[in-house]
């Protein structure tokens, strides 16, 4: 289990009780790794107190707040089973969904995720969450309902494989499906928010748009940016030196002088225009995709890892 939270001192021992019973219930071994993500609250105090209790519950806490994606990373790194199971602290992902997601992922699945059906959120977190997945859907090809759903269960090799960060961990899935893994979906319990508020406001839209432009380049582009940048300097060359060329005949043919022409303008900014994107596009080359996978969080202190 990887559990990322901040401040969520007021839930933390319910949802440990909640998840050793299910565990224990289903007689399955198991580590509970929770990441405290620059909590300022008591989080930290309290989940040194369940990890003197139970050393089942191992601890990593970050120096600030780094974000979900770079907890989930820490958590996956430290990580030691070949199932792993992620969910939100603020209890309501129900642990008692984790032996059908265990049940689905034996049907030969990589990645199982849950789907949050009858959603007790917010009117408009539930709207720009089917925007998402929707359009998310559409560019990735991945028809699942929904993405960004905490609750869900890998085979190991796919923590191993994506790489996530900055706000990355909302399209987990849809990176898993890129690099080629198995990814399913399971209707799951989504309880009401028991205390505290929501952590997320307005910036995760504008932020989720700009993350899902990330997924589409690294997927697809990622090992070739020229493919991109350069069709784009190739066609504004082209069209730059058609200009151009077009110009130079009438100067020449019909003896039009040129200096009062704003195309002829037009057609030098467009060849300029083109040589540049083809130039980022021979940079973009020599940057390998292993820089984007440094991951910058701090870790303050840790407990049984």
């Amino acid at each position: 289990m990887v559990v990322p939270l901040y401040n969520e001192s007021e839930s933390i021992s319910e949802l440990h009780n909640e998840i050793c019973l299910v565990c224990e219930t289903e007689k399955m071994p198991f580590e509970i790794i929770y990441i405290d993500d620059g909590s300022s609250d008591r989080s930290f105090d309290i989940l040194q107190s369940i990890h003197k209790k139970d050393a089942r519950a191992k601890v990593i806490r970050f120096r600030k707040n780094f974000g979900k994606a770079e907890a989930l990373s820490a958590g996956f790194g430290a990580a030691t089973g070949e199932w792993i199971v992620t969910m939100d602290a603020d209890l309501q992902d129900d642990p008692a969904e984790i032996p059908r997601l265990i049940q689905k992922l034996k049907e030969g699945y990589d990645l199982i995720s849950g789907w949050k059906k009858k959603r007790k959120d917010k009117l408009l977190k539930r709207i720009s969450s089917k925007f998402y997945n929707m359009v998310t859907g559409l560019l990735t090809g991945l028809r699942i309902h929904d993405m960004n759903c905490g609750l869900k269960i890998y085979q190991r090799p796919v923590t191993e494989s994506i790489q996530i960060y900055g706000d990355m961990h909302r399209y987990i899935p849809a990176l898993a499906k890129l690099e080629g893994f198995k990814v399913g979906e399971i209707p799951v319990n989504h309880r009401p928010r028991k205390y505290g508020k929501t952590k997320y406001g307005l910036s995760r839209f504008t932020h989720g748009m700009l993350d899902l432009i990330t997924v589409m380049f690294l997927s697809r582009y990622t090992r070739r940016p020229l493919h991109l940048f350069g069709l784009i300097g190739l066609i504004s060359t082209l069209l730059g030196s058609g200009i151009t060329i077009y110009l130079i005949i009438l100067r020449i043919t019909k003896t039009i002088y040129l200096s009062n022409r704003p195309l002829l303008f037009i057609g030098v900014l467009l060849i300029i225009i083109g040589i540049q994107f083809i130039s980022i596009g021979l940079l973009g080359e020599m940057i390998t995709r292993s820089q984007a996978g440094d991951h910058k969080h701090s870790i303050r202190q840790t407990l049984g890892v």
